[in-house]
């Protein structure tokens, strides 16, 4: 089971893909505060009006395999071709990969289990220790309620371009098939509510994000952890059953 330690642990040197993007900029910034880290790849779109500016010391670049051979590992928070791509540069190095980014077809997940048979991948919607915490306890409560009405219920910002979130159809997967009720509205960093409804009871799990740093965190920790793994297909609960 890994654990850091400041002592004796070699420093994982970080390349981030998206990194002018909400949470590209607050990895890139928890990377530059955490001495078990360091940022050495800072990749954007080709057509991005931050290239070329630098972000922690780093400058903007477009071409991943620029900087794959100083990279212990790469962060993707992109979309869904960019990351195959991505993925291609990085099975050739064989340099893990944590994906946080959303919005894959089923094809496209296929590629990417394609891919994890050559090199570590931890792939997951959300990246927040609690909404992880969250499908285990939805798996639980839907073994248990096998008759009871459920329904999905989830929002975030106006921003936000795809609905039903990842995370409300990663909770639907777990139960089954599901009505998911997406609002779109403000600047809500991210709530998720699944109500499990009885006859003369309900049970509600609720989940919050009250700040986008918790899914940063949890990217670095999704990091720490998938560097040590050999080639396979991960996912946060894989971390959380390593205790974290």
């Amino acid at each position: 089971m890994w654990r850091p330690d400041p002592l004796t642990v070699k420093m994982i040197k970080t390349t981030v893909c998206g990194v002018s993007g909400r949470m590209g900029i607050l990895i890139a910034r928890l990377i530059a505060e955490n001495k078990n880290f360091s940022l050495v790849g800072a990749v954007e779109k080709i057509d991005h009006p931050e290239l070329g500016k630098k972000i922690e010391g780093i400058g903007i670049i477009c071409d991943l395999a620029e900087v794959i051979g100083e990279s212990d590992v790469v962060i993707e928070f992109t979309t869904p071709s960019a990351t195959l791509k991505h993925l291609a540069i990085c099975g050739k190095k064989n340099v893990p990969v944590v994906i946080g980014t959303t919005g894959f077809n089923q094809e496209e997940i296929g590629e990417i289990g394609t891919i994890s048979k050559k090199i570590p991948l931890l792939l997951s919607p959300n990246m927040s220790l609690g909404v992880n915490l969250l499908f285990k306890l939805v798996k639980e409560a839907a073994t248990i309620l096998k008759d009871y009405e459920v329904e999905i219920v989830e929002t975030h910002h106006n921003k936000k371009k795809d609905a039903p979130s990842g995370t409300a159809k990663k909770i639907a997967e777990i139960i089954g098939d599901v009505p998911i009720h997406s609002l779109r509205f403000g600047n809500v960093v991210g709530e998720h509510r699944v109500i499990f409804a009885g006859k003369s009871e309900r049970l509600e799990l609720f989940h919050r994000a009250e700040d986008r740093e918790t899914f940063a965190r949890g990217a670095l920790k999704a990091a720490a952890f998938i560097v040590n793994q050999q080639p396979g297909l991960y996912s946060m609960e894989n971390l959380l059953n390593d205790g974290i």
